[in-house]
């Protein structure tokens, strides 16, 4: 039996740096991401580090973009004996939106490749939606 508190000595003084924590599940910075336009496309590369392709979906609805990621604790037998003393690795579901007002959504692409998703979102032809409307 220790008489001294296990954060004593401020071992834990920077797990909130990057900003609030959701309790018990992943940091709203878990899905950092690059949005650029490139030959007439826009292009994201989100960083998804300890996922895999079988547990990322995307969907796209009337020009919102939404990728999600979701890991589930695996837990068996031999991890019933661990005690842990830190448990940092989390389990749950990250997910990021965008929205587009000029996208093909029928023709969206992606890839993912050492814990990088790249996705390519053709845009579409703009359609001038601007109406005047006669005031009577």
């Amino acid at each position: 039996m220790s008489l001294i508190p296990r954060n004593f000595y401020l071992d834990d003084i920077f797990d909130d740096f990057e900003g609030p924590r959701v309790p018990r599940g992943p940091r709203v910075n878990d899905m950092k991401c690059d949005v650029y336009e490139k030959d007439g496309n826009y292009n994201i590369e989100m960083d998804i580090p300890g996922y895999e392709k079988k547990d990322i979906k995307i969907e796209c609805e009337d020009g919102l973009l939404t990728i999600t990621a979701e890991k589930s604790s695996e837990v068996n037998d031999e991890d019933e004996e661990k005690k842990y003393i830190r448990r940092e690795r989390v389990y749950g579901k990250v997910s990021r939106s965008f929205s587009f007002s000029d996208i093909d959504d029928e023709a969206i692409k992606a890839e993912f490749k050492d814990g990088i998703l790249k996705v390519v979102v053709p845009k579409s032809e703009k359609v001038d939606s601007k109406k005047v409307i006669e005031i009577q």
